[in-house]
């Protein structure tokens, strides 16, 4: 590698999802629509929960903290998308893309506490639930969540380091239609095995301590679900756990499959699709799966129109 010429780029060129501009138009139409949908369903989801005091509770206050971050997390990559598919420039500053990988890597990882600490809510709840009051408070779940901020933007700051001291090759071009991990990697002409060791490693403890810790969590709420003597009791415990359960299969389901496989194996149409699942289409399921399935969501829907039309 001594003898090899390296090229010093000051910008990527973001490949997006497809060269047809046929196609460009419709995804443009499509991903419009689903980023919108993602918007107003999570802000519609915050503002219910701050308004109504019914819903001032530890698990509504997770939910409204996942909403806020489902809103940053797709915002970091789908706004930059559909301009490129407006625009014949393509390009994304070198500064530009190490930022849009920062805030992948924190709202991303914030999202998968987040979900870890929703399932230790649902175990209290259901194996404790006459010390739900004691344990939850308020306290503890503004503690926990302001934690997951600070741990997930220091784990950001480590990976940012890492990459931005990468030396890239000849080719500019990204095969994606924002600066992800893999892509990038495959531009590298510097030796990356370390840093991919730190992805199989921290990354890993990162991503999986939440998603084990969220197992543990289900294995207690099972067990304890099945010692309910009544069908009924049965249903209705679960039900309070299936969206959240839901939303953890979708999300780390599709983590899993983009970032901890060997990059190598890693195919351009999986990495499209796949990142389409985790950075759109999951956040904009999430108000859905929360709402359609929950009483009291619906309820609280239902008295702001209400209200809105008797204003």
């Amino acid at each position: 590698m001594e003898g090899r010429n390296w090229t010093s780029f000051t910008s990527f060129i973001l490949l997006g999802l497809s060269d047809s501009l046929h196609q460009q138009s419709g995804l443009f139409v499509l991903f419009l629509a689903m980023y919108l949908t993602a918007l107003m369903g999570n802000t519609l989801i915050v503002t219910i929960i701050i308004i109504d005091h019914h819903l001032h509770n530890p698990m509504y206050f997770f939910i409204s903290n996942l909403s806020f971050v489902d809103i940053c997390f797709t915002s970091v990559t789908v706004p930059k998308m559909l301009q490129n598919m407006l625009s014949n420039d393509r390009t994304i500053s070198f500064p530009g893309c190490m930022a849009q990988l920062f805030f992948l890597f924190c709202t991303a990882s914030m999202e998968c506490f987040l979900l870890a600490v929703m399932g230790f809510d649902r175990y209290v709840a259901i194996c404790n639930p006459l010390r739900y009051t004691s344990i939850m408070s308020n306290g503890l779940c503004i503690a926990l969540v302001t934690g997951s901020w600070l741990f997930t933007s220091m784990h950001s700051v480590l990976h940012i380091g890492m990459v931005s001291s990468i030396r890239f090759c000849a080719s500019n071009l990204v095969r994606n239609f924002f600066c992800d991990l893999p892509p990038l990697l495959k531009l590298a002409c510097s030796d990356t095995a370390a840093y991919e060791w730190l992805v199989f490693t921290e990354g890993s403890l990162v991503t999986m301590s939440p998603f084990v810790f969220t197992v543990i969590s289900y294995v207690y709420i099972i067990s304890r679900i099945l010692k309910i003597n009544s069908a009924k009791g049965r249903l209705r415990a679960f039900s309070t756990c299936s969206s959240h359960l839901t939303v953890v299969t979708l999300f780390f389901g599709t983590i899993f499959f983009n970032y901890f496989r060997p990059f190598s194996v890693n195919t351009l149409d999986q990495e499209r699709v796949v990142t389409v699942v985790y950075t759109i289409l999951t956040p904009m399921l999430n108000p859905f799966i929360y709402s359609l399935r929950n009483n009291d969501v619906k309820g609280a829907v239902r008295k702001l129109i209400s209200r809105k039309a008797l204003a």
